[in-house]
Formats: structure tokens, C-alpha cells, sequence
């Protein structure tokens, strides 16, 4: 497939990307200690299946999953569990973890795999072995993958679609994945396709990796891979996000309040494809990922492969951060990542990357809106962000909700080109905090 796909909306942030897109995947040696969380995607968080003084392997389940909307979560190290208890996450609060200290043998337990090759199996036997193996989402919502590749019978799914544009500044991990281990993230993409059933798998990538491009140009025209077909997108910041890139390649419309299911697509992403194929092929659970660390306040910038559950601190001491120099630090890209306070916190699996930041724009006082309409014009899912905010200040929050204040993805593009400086997002995040509190509190009061 050749041209430029897009969507409506969006800005153009600086790419920042020099700093680590030349850089190969390097692997971190692990820590002495790490602490796992228990909560590391949505749904309910994993039941601790481990005590204290126990002794765990590389890939050892150590909580189960809490649900059929849940995830396992599994020892990145072998060694000795010292403490189950509340630490600090990196998305916030303290959470049910498990602490393990390193033995540096890195023993790993046995995990079942198939007795047949992949394309031999059913669905079903795919779906297992993903769901034992705690993959989730990559690329930043952490939804339980075998979730999302059991849509109900009645949703017909046809097209597949493999986020690949990674368009939050500063970040490089997808890229390098696609680059370096092509064959493999392709592999993860086959089995997601059998499992799905899809008729047609599209994968995206913007036209700001042309490496990458060519990389998965050269592979996929080999014929090797059957009809997987490349979408060259234009580089446009929110065009990762899953609506967007429905749009952009699909030409089809997720409705308000609905998901991509329901215009028949599933998407997902470079490293949960990735994920994938290790758990069918190489039965490796989620234990680890590549994540990129970068900024101008990090010395050595890299991309590299990461134990879940290390601290943010000892990945940063490896890069050699300038902590005399950083004044914030962000897990995620700088649109929609999040701001740490405490880096003894872990990478969890949803850690796309670390930005050490040098210069921070000091806060000022918003203006008022002037009724400019580049929030609108910005907006990828169609809503006036102006009003929303207004409506919210005023605590009008049965307005907001009539104004779809639920779609918003949280992506920042309105607050980016704000000539008045208002947080729009904040005002936003705000507003669909209170809505969901309303409906839960009705929800509880009609039981």
C-alpha cells in the first residue's frame, strides 16, 4: 500500500527523536532488587500467588489474574521474594507489590508450549497461551491482550490493524523493534491475525522511520508473511492513537462512546505483536520489555531491553541522567506521559519510556479563551475542548457529559496549541473523573 494516510485533527510537536532512533536495543542488566506490581493493566489487579521468603524463577507466576478482565504477572528474576506489601506505581498511589531479591542466576521455570507448530493450532490454544503469559497492551493502555482478541461472536471483525506510527516525541522503542527484529514482530502479527480471523492486516507506520519502512517493506515483499499490507502514514502526533489510525487507514469511524470493535477493527501494537510471538513461540511470559530512555538531561541516551520491576533510578544511574541538570522526569512520552515523584518506582509493562528533562516552562497564569477554535480545529475526536473546560469549571458536569467529555483520549493537543495557556486537558481529565464517579454512585444507589 502506497501514499500517505492520516486523520483529522492533530498537531505537529517537535519529533525529538534524534536522541536514541540510531540507537540499537541494548539489554540492561538486572538490578539487585526489583519490586513487581501487582496492578499493571486495566481491568482487576493480579492476586498475589507468592509469600514472603519464597523462593521464584525467571518467568514464575507470582500474582494470578483477578479476573477474566485481568492479567497474570510474573518474577523477572530468580531469586528470594522479601516482602509483599504497598509501593509506590508509577502511574500513582501505592499498590499491592511483590519485592525480589536477585540471586543473579537468572533460573528460569519451565512454561508450557505447543506440541504442534502455531498455524496447526485453534484460536483457542493461541488465546491461552497469550493469556498465561500476562500479555497486554504495549503501547501505553495495558488492556489484557486475550481480552481484546475474544471480541463477542456478534462483532465481526475484519481488519487488523498493527499500531507502528509511535508518535509521542522522544520515543524510539517500536522503531528499533520494527527495525531490528522485524521477522519477529511479524511473526506475533500472523498469530494475531489467525486468532482473529481478520481478512485483512494493515500495518501502520509514519513516514518519519523510513529505515523501518524499508525494513518491513523488504520482508513482507518476500512473501513470506501472506497479504500483510504497509500504510505509510503521514507523521502527525496523535496518529498512534486507535481511532486515528482507524481513520486514517480504514476510512471508518469508532462511534461516540463505542471501540474499534464495533466498525469491525482491532488494533495493536508493535511491541504486544512482539509480546505475542514470544509467548506462542518461544513460551516467554511478559517479563520484560524495550523501552526508550532519552532527554537532554541524560547523558547516554538508549534504547533497551528492561526486567519489569526495576526502578526507574537504576535505569536512569545506567544512562547516566544529570540530575544536577533534570528538573523533571516523565514515564511515557511528554504529551501524555506521566510526571514521576518518587524514581525508586518500577517500570511496569505499559513503560513505553524515560524522559529526563533539562528545561521546564515555568507556570504561568492562564488567559482567557478567545474563541480562536485551534482546540477544535487540533481535537482528533471531534469534541471543543473550549466549552468542555468551561462547562467544567462552572461544575456543570451534566453538560459536559452531553458534550462526549468520555471521548477524549487525554492526548494534549489542545492544550498544545492554546494561545491562552489553559490546561484544557486537566479541566477535561477533571470532568470525566466526576462523570464516571456519578454513574458508579446511580449504578450502586439501583442495586
Amino acid at each position: 500500500m502506497f501514499g500517505k494516510f492520516s486523520f483529522a485533527g492533530g498537531v505537529h510537536p517537535p519529533h525529538n527523536k534524534a536522541y536514541t532512533e540510531s540507537s540499537e536495543i541494548a539489554t540492561l542488566p538486572p538490578p539487585e532488587k526489583l519490586i513487581i506490581p501487582l496492578s499493571q493493566h486495566i481491568g482487576a489487579p493480579a492476586k498475589v500467588a507468592v509469600k514472603r521468603n519464597d523462593e521464584v524463577k525467571v518467568g514464575q507466576m507470582i500474582g494470578e489474574a483477578g479476573g477474566f478482565v485481568s492479567a497474570p504477572v510474573h518474577a523477572s528474576v530468580s531469586g528470594k521474594v522479601l516482602s509483599v506489601g504497598n509501593f509506590h506505581h508509577p502511574l500513582g498511589g501505592m499498590v499491592t507489590s511483590v519485592e525480589i531479591e536477585n540471586d543473579g542466576k537468572d533460573e528460569p521455570v519451565t512454561f508450557a508450549t505447543l506440541d504442534k507448530p502455531w498455524n496447526e493450532a485453534a484460536p483457542g490454544e493461541l488465546i491461552q497461551l497469550v493469556q498465561k503469559a500476562g500479555v497486554v497492551g504495549m503501547g501505553g493502555a495495558s488492556f489484557p491482550t486475550h481480552v481484546k482478541l475474544q471480541p463477542p461472536s456478534e462483532k465481526n471483525i475484519d481488519t487488523l490493524i498493527i499500531n507502528g506510527a509511535e508518535c509521542e516525541p522522544y520515543l524510539t522503542a517500536d522503531h528499533r523493534l520494527l527495525l531490528e527484529l522485524t521477522q519477529k514482530v511479524l511473526d506475533g502479527i500472523l498469530i494475531i491475525k489467525k486468532i482473529l480471523n481478520a481478512q485483512r492486516v494493515v500495518i501502520g507506520i509514519e513516514d518519519n522511520k523510513p529505515d523501518a519502512i524499508a525494513a518491513v517493506e523488504e520482508e513482507i515483499g518476500s512473501g513470506a508473511y501472506g497479504a500483510i499490507e504497509l500504510a505509510r502514514l503521514a507523521t502527525k502526533y496523535p496518529q498512534g492513537g486507535e481511532k486515528q489510525l482507524i481513520e486514517a487507514v480504514a476510512k471508518r469511524q469508532v462511534p461516540a462512546g463505542g471501540l474499534p470493535m464495533d466498525c469491525g477493527c482491532v488494533v495493536q501494537n508493535v511491541g504486544t505483536a512482539y509480546a505475542v510471538r514470544d509467548a506462542v513461540i518461544a513460551g516467554r511470559p511478559l517479563y520484560e520489555r524495550v523501552l526508550t530512555v532519552t532527554g537532554p538531561a541524560v547523558r547516554k541516551p538508549a534504547n533497551l531491553l528492561v526486567r519489569i520491576g526495576t526502578p526507574i533510578s537504576y535505569i536512569l544511574d545506567f544512562c547516566e541522567i544529570d540530575m544536577l541538570a533534570a528538573r523533571k522526569v516523565i514515564m511515557g512520552g511528554p504529551m501524555m506521559g506521566i510526571a514521576q515523584s518518587d524514581l525508586d518506582a518500577p517500570v511496569i509493562k505499559s513503560t513505553s519510556g524515560l524522559l529526563g528533562l533539562d528545561t521546564v516552562e515555568a507556570a504561568i497564569r492562564a488567559y482567557p479563551c478567545i474563541s480562536c477554535g485551534n482546540c477544535v480545529k487540533a481535537c482528533p475526536v471531534n469534541l471543543v475542548p473550549a466549552t468542555l473546560a468551561k462547562y467544567i469549571a462552572k461544575n456543570n458536569i451534566d453538560a459536559a457529559e452531553e458534550w462526549n467529555v468520555l471521548d477524549c483520549m487525554e492526548c494534549g493537543s489542545c492544550s498544545f496549541v492554546c494561545p491562552s495557556k489553559i490546561n484544557l486537558v486537566h479541566f477535561i481529565k477533571l470532568g470525566k473523573f466526576h462523570v464516571l464517579a456519578a454513574r458508579k454512585k446511580k449504578a450502586a444507589s439501583t442495586k
